[in-house]
This record gives C-alpha cells, structure tokens and sequence, in this order.
C-alpha cells in the first residue's frame, strides 16, 4: 500500500489521461469492526456499504475481501478515518496504523494508494442520531461503524471537490 497526501489522491483521479479512475473506499477502523463505504463513479457521494468483522488474526482474509471489492467496485484508493489529536498521539491513532501496516504485510494490496481522513466525532454523531431507535446493540454497532465510514468518506470528497472547483475558478 502507498501513502498519498489527500488533495493528490483526488487530483490524480481528475486527470484526463489518467488509467486510474475508479472510486473510494471511505475506511473507519475500530476495535472489532471496520466500516466500509464507497463513492459514486464520479467521487461526489459516499453510500454505505458493509462492516468487516476485525481480528489480528483475520488479516490476510481481510486484505483478499479488499482485493475483491478493488476489482469489484473499480475501487483506486481508501480513505483511511484518522484520530488527529494536536495535544498527543491517541490510542486510536495508533491502532489505525497498525491495521494499515499489518494489511501491507500481508502483500496482497501492493500499489493500492490510501490517505487519512480526520475522523473526528464521526462514530459519536451517528450514535446520536440512532440513539432514539433503541436498536439491538450489535445491530446498531455495525450501522454505526457503517455510517462513521461514510461521514469520514463525504467529508473528503466534499472537500477536495470544492478544493478542485475553486482550482478551475482561478
């Protein structure tokens, strides 16, 4: 896997000759579950899509469900949810990267480009919104790690799309 800065993953994206369109994967990396959400064709919205049950030793059967949904979904790149915390490295923080390194490790994702995402409040806010259905506990945990992903995921894109309309307006 390869890291990118946020606005050059787009940008690539947007380029006309470019062999690598193709959508996102909006990531939001928890304990026991990742929540998954994709972009449409043209990157402008994030849809929920599935919640990967998350263990160390499910890792090399993670990374082959990725290669799948890459081929699947025309996927180029994921958008990785990322705790930033200006005052301290956050536990978080750190969990995401291990997951990161542990999905290069196994190989199977060589040349897939990724980028972090401030995550902030994602997981919270969706709690908030449910909270009022009283859903079973583990339902309401993989809808809340579903959407987390898909706030991360239409935060990015919102951005970097505003980002590109005001690069043309120039």
């Amino acid at each position: 896997m390869q890291y990118v800065k946020p606005l050059n993953l787009f940008q690539n994206l947007l380029k006309p000759n470019a062999l690598e369109r193709g959508r996102l994967l909006g990531l939001d990396v928890g304990d026991k579950y990742v929540g998954l959400a994709v972009s449409d064709i043209d990157n402008k919205i994030a849809s929920p899509l599935s919640v990967l049950i998350r263990k160390k030793t499910n890792i090399d059967l993670m990374a082959s469900d990725f290669q799948s949904l890459i081929s699947e979904l025309s996927l180029v790149g994921f958008i990785v949810g990322y705790p930033y915390d200006r005052q301290r490295l956050a536990r978080d923080a750190t969990q995401v990267k291990l997951f990161i390194d542990d999905l290069s490790k196994t190989g199977k994702l060589d040349g897939v480009k990724y980028t972090f995402w401030d995550e902030c409040f994602t997981s919270k806010n969706v709690e908030l919104l449910l909270k009022p259905l009283s859903l079973n506990p583990v339902l309401a945990k993989t809808i809340v790690d579903k959407f987390a992903a898909v706030q991360i995921l239409q935060a990015y894109l919102d951005y970097a799309n505003r980002k590109e309309k005001l690069e043309k307006a120039r």
